[in-house]
């Protein structure tokens, strides 16, 4: 075998070591670093209530009980889902309550006409559809009779929409700038997240891009060193959480497999 064949062996086997070692502790890892976008946006809706109030207001001329409402929906919504999410009840129920929270914030701040916060909005639906994928291998009741083409379970499709829409949000997190480090950081990721797409090396990828962010996110989004009155300290707060969210969604794909919908699985067959 080749070098290159050897190495790659090599990690396979540090991945597969890794795995059996963090098993019990990794799914719970995925979840809070998956919803930590919801519960950081729930935390600061209750300390900037009247902001965003007055904010909904003035935008939609709603009037303050309506604007009101809506923050209080948006905010417990938040709360409570990523709770039950924390906790492994309800699960199914916390997903399709924060899927209506990321429709109802679309429609609300006018994302549908940003693309990249409407990428990101998609992107942590991915997630959330993986969140649904893990709780159906757990309760299958959910497609009970729904009928399967060759083996592939609606499991399995919704793990490949989830798997797919974590590329929108990664794709979010690129910098296209003309330094050297930058143009190889982009490289370099995309081309793990592209693996991790087509369900190819999927858990040694996904692993190596969640270990890979982490750093980066440490380094360019700390923005516990900026003072909170600049406008600098919201932006890269909400960069860090987003990035977050990737993650908890690589480590849930580490955590769950590429599912039958993948290269991984194909090659089994053949």
């Amino acid at each position: 075998m080749a070098p290159s064949g050897d190495l790659m062996g090599a990690a396979e086997d540090l991945a597969d070591q890794f795995l059996r070692v963090t098993k019990r502790y990794l799914p719970h890892l995925a979840h809070l670093c998956l919803i930590s976008t919801f519960l950081e946006d729930g935390i600061r809706m209750w300390f900037q209530w009247n902001e965003q109030r007055d904010y909904i207001n003035m935008s939609w001329g709603s009037g303050i009980i309506l604007a009101t409402l809506f923050v209080l929906i948006n905010m417990s919504g938040q709360l409570v889902g990523c709770v039950l999410v924390l906790a492994r009840k309800f699960v199914p129920y916390a997903c399709f309550g924060l899927f209506g929270i990321i429709f109802m914030q679309t429609v609300a701040y006018s994302i549908l006409w940003d693309l990249k916060f409407l990428m990101r909005n998609l992107a942590l639906g991915g997630g959330l559809l993986l969140l649904l994928a893990e709780s159906r291998s757990e309760g299958k009741s959910m497609f009970a009779g729904v009928p399967t083409v060759d083996d592939i379970s609606p499991r399995q499709y919704m793990q490949l929409g989830g798997r797919l829409l974590l590329v929108l949000m990664f794709m979010t997190l690129l910098h296209f700038e003309l330094s050297a480090f930058t143009i190889f950081q982009d490289i370099f990721g995309m081309a793990l997240i592209i693996l991790v797409a087509i369900g190819f090396k999927t858990k040694l990828a996904a692993l190596t891009l969640v270990i890979w962010l982490f750093v980066i996110n440490l380094v360019q989004n700390a923005f516990w060193n900026i003072p909170t009155y600049r406008p600098l300290h919201d932006f890269l707060k909400y960069d860090f959480f987003q990035t977050m969210s990737v993650i908890g969604g690589l480590l849930l794909v580490v955590a769950l497999g590429p599912g039958g919908v993948s290269m991984d699985e194909h090659k089994k067959k053949w």
